[in-house]
């Protein structure tokens, strides 16, 4: 606690928003007693495994279970043909029924299209059993031509899905760009960019534990999940029954960040073949299946223009690229895809901005969801302004000075329509140079490169839409209970992964009812029990659930007020709340505590106020009049490269963001450090490579190299706190930390790297990229 709480009832309430509360969640999950799919156990459960397919592309003539199904205590084997038939309807509330979706059958239907590609489902009594199985069955694969680089899709013979011609999926583009401006300005800055696949990577990989009970037509779902309220309904769509019928629960949750938003094919299969068998059925997934099937994610190539005046202003922005979303994507990121585009002017003053983009399938693991989907916008804008700063030969900081937008030019429109407003990203830029010490840094690498050091500073500003209150995003829903004893409990939808919705959602119940924190618990993940909401998605949990709070607390609260008044024979106005106690205002030593107001609507309801329910619960819908709370931040990175071996050491790195008031500091600058440390894994380990054939390179930890505190400096914070436009003026945190680093560990590394004439645009920047470049500039 960081307040004292003894005090009598006449002292302010605490408020707990604001304070670094510890999380109520940490005593559960670091002494092992956190529930998560894989501890979940049923009576007589069975295990389910997939046949994946070896190649990337490959006919499907047959399928031979008959040895597997041979082999003692293995139940079943679907394939397409026992399974794909039952799918009632399978779109997604992101997306909606009406909006085109690309393919996606849950088992390999004639063709396999990318390595991993599930084609069979084993069902045994256990997971030994289950894989021992998968060896058993025959599939006859005929392999065919792959198109395995997306760079090439449009123009190979290959077509991943008939339908789609040339590979295309969709596409879009904006105005068209204003050529006379790139022609006529004084500087015009022009690269081709290019960003690898990497992924999401949680520690807890997808699972499912379905049961059916026939006799009641009911379904249970434990799950690892981001949307527990989205995957019951799409599993009722799917299997066309009444959504009443299905539950879902999603206890803990070991990371999502986008990934288990959506209900993917495996999961879909699970659900199918759940009906089918006579036990509750499991799926784990292992970590060799989640980096080749889970999905991938970034990989975009493209080019990126901007043009400046005499004073370094940006007269216009351009931005023409090609998102590769494998064979089965979801549709969320598809969608997203839109938005590099929409933001590349980013949180600057930009006159004028054009995009042009196409989406296109390779024979390679489908797209899904990660962590800021559009990040790419920032990764070309950030390294372009560098770029353009040196042809410019001023400094990065100056150059972004003159052209960050400030607070008094909101409500600012970025020439895409995007509606900027309640932010000011000149104030975190400014903040971030103070802290990093900018021409102190300055000094020291000048001083370094005469020994031959070569020191860098990166930076990156971004503008991130948080809240994503449209759609089925746009209401969320909370139910406050005082329960007989005189405690709270609060319950709300979750999908709470890492982001410790349970900690906040109790600091905001603790405040609009005057309650003690201790005095309030929380119900998450259960649909049975909690109001619909949309999950953790789109940096919507903080602003979204801190309405809903808001609107249920103050309908309890008044009910609370209401008895309180009664009892202590004063008018209702006179009551105030604070400590979980009623009193008298001015006078303390008048009071009633919330138990002894309980007790009589639970047990003495005769004595309760002249025509007043009993009912000491409230439930609200919060309906977000603004759909998006626009946060934004700036990221500094100091980093030294060693030019012989081409390793990058980051030194120190800041983050400076406005999120708003922050409803739990410590809470936030965690999301900001596991964002920014996703995006140094991308911006120097993490890729996913495949071979010219389509095998998957990276399936295991020892090639897909992630970042540890190795690699990771101490994380340095600012905070600028403008309000946003919702209740309590909250906005969303989930994602920026991931936007703005990439960029930023890269334009530290071609700050110390400009010296010697070399500039990364091809991500990663390994050791071996690095020394690369540097061999070809010493040629």
């Amino acid at each position: 606690m960081t307040q004292d709480l003894q005090g009598t009832s006449a002292t302010p309430a605490p408020r707990y928003a604001g304070t670094r509360v510890q999380r109520v969640e940490d005593a559960r999950l670091l002494t092992g007693h956190g529930s998560f799919v894989d501890d979940i156990s049923r009576p007589g459960m069975l295990h389910a495994c997939f046949v994946r397919s070896p190649f990337a592309r490959a006919r499907i003539n047959s399928i031979d279970a008959s040895a597997a199904l041979a082999l003692p205590g293995v139940h079943a084997v679907f394939t397409a043909a026992d399974l794909n038939a039952d799918v009632r309807e399978a779109w997604h509330a992101v997306a909606g029924k009406d909006v085109p979706d690309t393919p996606r059958p849950p088992l390999a239907e004639g063709e396999a299209k990318f390595v991993g590609d599930p084609v069979a489902l084993v069902v045994a009594e256990n997971r030994y059993l289950a894989e021992d199985a998968l060896e058993l069955v025959d599939v006859d694969y005929e392999p065919l031509p792959a198109v395995v680089d997306f760079r090439r899709a449009q123009s190979a013979d290959v077509l991943v899905h008939d339908s789609y011609p040339n590979n295309v999926a969709g596409g879009m583009g904006g105005a068209p760009p204003d050529e006379s401006i790139f022609a006529t300005s004084p500087y015009v800055v022009e690269e081709h960019l290019y960003q690898q696949i990497y992924l999401p990577v949680p520690i807890e990989t997808r699972g499912l534990v379905v049961e059916w009970a026939a006799a009641s037509g009911e379904l249970t779902v434990w799950a690892s999940t981001q949307t527990p309220h989205e995957l019951r309904a799409f599993c009722a769509r799917l299997l066309g029954i009444a959504a009443q019928r299905v539950r879902v629960i999603a206890r803990d949750t070991g990371g999502g960040f986008g990934q288990k938003v959506l209900p993917m094919r495996e999961d879909m299969c699970i659900m199918l073949a759940a009906r089918k068998v006579p036990a509750a059925l499991k799926w784990i997934e292992d970590r060799r299946e989640n980096l080749m099937s889970a999905g991938q994610a970034r990989h975009v190539d493209g080019r990126a223009r901007m043009a400046f005046d005499d004073e370094g202003n940006i007269a216009a922005a351009d931005i023409d690229f090609v998102q590769d979303i494998g064979a089965y994507p979801t549709p969320y990121p598809v969608l997203t895809t839109a938005a590099i585009g929409m933001f590349f002017p980013g949180p600057y003053r930009v006159p004028k901005a054009s995009f042009n983009y196409k989406t296109v399938f390779s024979n390679t693991t489908g797209l899904a969801a990660y962590r800021g989907p559009w990040q790419f916008e920032s990764l070309a804008r950030e390294v372009l302004l560098d770029i353009a700063a040196r042809k410019m030969n001023i400094d990065p900081v100056e150059l972004r000075r003159r052209n960050l937008l400030r607070r008094d030019e909101m409500p600012y429109f970025n020439p895409n329509g995007m509606p900027y407003d309640h932010v000011a990203p000149i104030e975190t830029f400014e903040q971030a140079v103070k802290i990093v010490d900018h021409e102190g840094f300055r000094k020291e690498q000048a001083e370094a490169l005469t020994h031959g050091r070569y020191l860098g500073l990166g930076f990156s500003a971004y503008i991130e839409a948080t809240g994503a209150a449209t759609g089925h995003m746009a209401t969320e829903g909370a139910t406050i209970r005082m329960e007989p004893t005189g405690k709270f409990t609060v319950y709300v939808n979750g999908g709470s992964s890492g982001n410790s919705l349970e900690t906040t959602v109790i600091q905001l119940t603790a405040d609009v009812l005057g309650a003690d924190f201790d005095d309030v618990g929380t119900v998450q993940g259960d649909t049975a029990t909690t109001p619909y909401g949309a999950g953790t998605q789109g940096s919507r949990s903080g602003p979204m659930t801190a309405g809903a709070v808001s609107e249920a607390g103050t309908m309890l609260r008044e009910k609370i007020v209401k008895l309180a008044a009664h009892r202590l024979k004063v008018a209702e106005s006179e009551v105030e709340l604070a400590h979980s106690r009623a009193a008298v205002r001015g006078d303390p030593s008048r009071q009633v505590t919330f138990g002894e107001l309980a007790d009589v609507a639970y047990y003495s309801p005769q004595q309760l106020p002249a025509g007043m329910s009993p009912n000491l619960e409230a439930t609200a819908r919060f309906n977000s009049p603004n759909p998006i709370h626009w946060a934004n931040a700036t990221h500094a990175c100091t980093c030294e490269v060693d030019t012989e071996t081409g390793k990058v050491t980051l030194l120190r790195y800041i983050v400076s963001e406005d999120v708003g008031p922050m409803i739990n500091p410590a809470i936030v600058e965690g999301q900001i450090a596991g964002g920014t440390v996703q995006g140094i894994g991308g911006a120097l380990l993490e890729s996913l490579v495949y071979d010219d054939d389509g095998n998957p390179l990276a399936t295991t930890f020892v090639d897909y190299l992630l970042p540890t505190a190795t690699e990771v400096p101490l994380i340095e914070y600012g905070h600028v706190e403008i309000p946003g436009p919702g209740p309590g003026g909250y906005k969303g945190v989930g994602e920026g930390g991931a936007i703005g680093s990439v960029p930023a560990v890269i334009n530290a590394i071609n700050d110390a790297l400009a010296p010697l004439g070399v500039t990364i645009t091809h991500l990663p920047a390994s050791p071996a990229s690095i020394v690369s470049l540097l061999e070809g500039a010493s040629r």
